[in-house]
Order: C-alpha cells, then sequence, then structure tokens
C-alpha cells in the first residue's frame, strides 16, 4: 500500500480513538531513558496536534527534572530547528496551524520525542509525509549523538511500513502499553 493512503486509513483511526483518554506515564518514560543512560541535558518534544499523543506531561516531567526543553519551529525548504520553550511561554502558530515558540534561543536536542502516524516492530516510522524529522535528524546527526524516540498509541502499530532512503529509523518507540 502507498504511505498516502496507509496515511489516510490510520489517521481515521487515531480521531476515532481519540475520545478515550490514552496517555502514557512520564516516570515510565524518564526511568527507562535513565536506566539505558541518556543525556538528558536537551529534551525536543513537540506541541500536540491532530490527535497525536500529548507530549507536553512528559515534557514537563523532565523540565521537573532539569532537562532544558525545546519545541520545533519550519523554516524555509521544509527544515526545521529546535528552540527553548517552558509551558508558559508564548507561542506562534505556524502555517500549518501547529504552535511554535516565539523565542530565538536555538538548540540540539539530545533527545528527540517525535510524533508519528504509525510505525512497526522494526522502528520504521510513517509521518505525515513533508519529511520535516527526516531531514532534521539527518542534519543533527552531523553535529551530535540524538536518541529518537517516536511516540504513538498502540493501535497505530502495523505490520510493516513502506521505506524509502530519506526514512530514518527510530531508536525507540513507546506506547501506552509497550516500549519497543
Amino acid at each position: 500500500m502507498i504511505k498516502s493512503k496507509l496515511r489516510g486509513k490510520v489517521l481515521k483511526v487515531r480521531k476515532k480513538n481519540s475520545k478515550k483518554s490514552i496517555n502514557i506515564n512520564p516516570r515510565t518514560i524518564y526511568s527507562y531513558l535513565k536506566k539505558k543512560n541518556y543525556n538528558f541535558k536537551i529534551i525536543g518534544g513537540y506541541y500536540p496536534t491532530n490527535y497525536e499523543i500529548d507530549d507536553i506531561e512528559i515534557l514537563n516531567y523532565f523540565f521537573k527534572k532539569g532537562s532544558t526543553i525545546s519545541l520545533p519551529k519550519i523554516k524555509r525548504k521544509n527544515q526545521m530547528e529546535f528552540y527553548k520553550w517552558y509551558k508558559n511561554d508564548f507561542l506562534l502558530i505556524n502555517k500549518y496551524g501547529i504552535p511554535e515558540p516565539e523565542n530565538s534561543n536555538r538548540v540540539y536536542p539530545d533527545i528527540l520525542f517525535i510524533p508519528l502516524v504509525a510505525f512497526d516492530k522494526e522502528l520504521n516510522r510513517l509521518g505525515y509525509g513533508g519529511g520535516f524529522y527526516d531531514r532534521y535528524i539527518q542534519k543533527i546527526s552531523k553535529i551530535k549523538k540524538i536518541i529518537k524516540v517516536g511516540l504513538a498509541f498502540s493501535f497505530q502499530k502495523l505490520k510493516t511500513i513502506p521505506v524509502n532512503k530519506h526514512d530514518k529509523k527510530l531508536d525507540i518507540i513507546i506506547t501506552e502499553k509497550d516500549i519497543i
């Protein structure tokens, strides 16, 4: 199945299931990543839209543990950068309707939480099709080591995800039921 059709089907299921209160426990994520001995200095998150896993509580938990929190800003040519953010900081709405930090303190995350449309057991991610995260991962990987953590609902797991040469695998996928 081609990505666009697959994406449409999964997004319909996600919207339908969004009425359920499904959350991922921030302590579970923190404990798991701490056991792996990952660097928590700078966390990259996202502002949840379109029925994505709400990572704001997770970001707040990491902030309370001493991490710097950042959110992405879309730049020209489908590029993005991450900027410091705290839950009370003002956000601007970008051309896609997604809130972005107003501030200009660019950072490079050590751990990057990534929203997913779908995923498979091989840690492949199906996104929205713009390639923003794939390009960012490609770029930042030349600057520093980054741990890529996908956040999704368990029902978003598929048998296989079609991939191409531009798609970047994740290191970990966390759902409300499992850590892959």
